[in-house]
């Protein structure tokens, strides 16, 4: 057989994450000789660690506009490529490679199995079927270009090999482990295309405070987080947080932390957290009062336990600054109402987002005006399609992410796959 530079590719895709595989598994489907180029000794190796290895592969969410209302300012250059490959088909692509969904809280799908192995597994296999050649270990390092067309890759170990159309699939700058250093936006830059510099976009929160890394491990299911600067309120959001050793994450801190480091910017952010949404401060009082009437022998630091995680109860008790050693039928009105006000506004500062490397994903990339969004391909090289976390594009947690490379993977191996000749 030939070395693969001595072959002149129909489509070369370079990187084997989400959206890669999946543009080089349709391309491939559509009869093109395709070639998929990757730095790591395996692909995807990034989406088996999504989800915390559960691989939130979708948003149930299966209206494109409301879905894409999501995307802040994006929206309007999405809907074409979402018309074509959406939710939906993205379910249907996934069930009919037998791998069953459920979906869970706001929206969020994941595999039945539970394990991104299983998006991984259908991946693999679809590339597999359609004979899709994969090369591992291989770090491209930039393109070969002539006038306004891509003719090759460059590789490390100075190997160029050739192909008709090019498929960029190289990710952000979150997790670099992974392989997501920011290569492809050098690359970009190096042939005239304008990109955004990268910032975190989904990215846990260092907390000041420090009862909060006492908690570390403690999930609550429904929180409701004020953003405060100045004692105004800029922000809110609310869902599931998570407590960790340097303070808070989960899918409704991830979703605040742009706007939290935009207002960092500026000075001091708190937030603020009504640990019980579902009572107003009327109904906490009476649920409050009820409680100490039923346990009116136990000591206060003994009767929490209903309304909340076990763990949280002894912070909440040193946080009221009620002797928790006071019987519940002692505990005073004024005790009480401030109780309620701790429960409805635990505040915390905000020291710093835990930076680009822990991101889950960044924001940045390439500038959208510069992307036909009918085909992925760049306004600058017509051979040329940009895929996935390449793209300047704000999302938040909750599936987005992976939609989006999955629509514009498979518009671009669509695209790619049927362009044969320039």
């Amino acid at each position: 057989m030939n070395k693969h530079e001595d072959i002149l590719w129909d489509v070369i895709v370079i990187g084997g994450g989400p959206a890669g595989m999946m543009s080089a598994g349709r391309a491939a489907e559509l009869g093109a000789k395709v070639l998929l180029i990757e730095k790591n000794e395996s692909l995807g190796k990034k989406l088996l660690i999504t989800g915390g290895g559960r691989c939130n592969l979708t948003n149930a969410e299966l209206d494109t506009r409301k879905f894409l209302s999501k995307f802040k300012n994006s929206d309007k250059f999405l809907f074409s490529a979402f018309s074509q490959f959406s939710v939906k088909e993205t379910l249907n692509f996934f069930h009919e490679h037998n791998m069953e969904t459920k979906e869970e809280a706001f929206g969020r799908v994941f595999p039945v199995s539970n394990t991104a192995k299983s998006v991984w597994n259908v991946l693999l296999e679809y590339l597999k079927q359609n004979k899709v050649t994969v090369i591992s270990n291989s770090p491209v390092v930039g393109f070969e270009k002539e006038k306004n067309k891509i003719t090759a890759v460059m590789l490390k170990n100075n190997k160029k090999i050739k192909a008709k159309s090019f498929i960029l699939a190289t990710g952000g700058k979150s997790r670099p482990e992974t392989g997501s250093t920011g290569d492809g936006f050098l690359w970009l830059k190096e042939i005239g295309h304008k990109v955004i510099e990268s910032s975190a976009s989904l990215v846990p929160i260092k907390i000041k405070d420090g009862w909060v890394k006492k908690l570390q491990g403690v999930s609550l299911a429904n929180v409701k987080i004020a953003v405060l600067q100045n004692n105004q309120k800029q922000s809110q959001g609310r869902g599931k947080i998570l407590f960790t050793h340097f303070g808070l994450s989960g899918p409704t801190i991830l979703n605040l932390s742009f706007d939290i480091g935009e207002l960092l910017k500026y000075g001091s952010v708190y937030l603020s957290l009504d640990i019980l949404p579902n009572l107003d401060p009327g109904q906490l009082n009476m649920k409050l009062q009820d409680i100490f009437k039923e346990k009116s022998n136990k000591k206060f630091k003994n009767t929490l336990d209903s309304l909340m995680p076990s763990a949280l109860v002894p912070i909440i008790v040193e946080l009221s600054k009620i002797n928790p050693d006071t019987p519940s039928h002692s505990i005073t009105r004024l005790e009480r109402l401030s109780l309620i006000q701790l429960l409805k506004n635990l505040n915390v500062e905000v020291e710093s987002l835990l930076g680009v490397e822990k991101a889950i994903v960044t924001s940045g990339g390439v500038s959208l005006d510069e992307v036909d969004f009918k085909t992925m391909t760049s306004r600058l090289y017509p051979n040329l399609y940009l895929v996935g976390d390449v793209l300047n594009i704000d999302r938040p947690s909750g599936g987005y992410s992976l939609q989006l490379c999955w629509t514009s993977g498979f518009v671009a191996g669509n695209s790619a796959g049927q362009t044969k000749e320039f």
